[in-house]
C-alpha cells in the first residue's frame, strides 16, 4: 500500500512522464504539470482499482495513472488555453 507520500512521489514521476509524452508549452509551467500528475495518479489509480481493472502493486496502475495525468493535462490546456 502506497500511502499519501507514496502517491505524491508516484505522481511526480507520472507527471514528468505525462509532460514528456505531451510536449509543448503549458499555461502553468512544470509545477502545474507535476500537480496534475499527482492528481492524475491518484484519480486514475483509484478509479482503476475501484473498477477492478487491476489490483494493488500491478503494472497496470502505472499505465492508468499516466493516462489519468495526460487526460488532466489535456483538460487543463483546453480550459486555461481559452482564456
Amino acid at each position: 500500500m502506497f500511502g499519501i507520500l507514496g502517491w505524491i512521489v508516484f505522481g511526480l514521476i507520472v507527471g514528468v512522464i505525462a509532460k514528456l509524452i505531451m510536449p509543448g508549452k503549458d499555461p502553468g509551467g512544470m509545477i502545474v504539470t507535476v500537480i496534475l500528475g499527482i492528481a492524475g495518479a491518484v484519480v486514475g489509480g483509484y478509479l482503476g482499482r475501484m473498477l477492478g481493472w487491476y489490483g494493488p502493486d500491478q503494472a497496470a496502475g502505472f499505465i492508468v495513472a499516466t493516462l489519468g495525468a495526460i487526460l488532466l493535462l489535456v483538460v487543463y490546456r483546453v480550459v486555461v488555453g481559452r482564456r
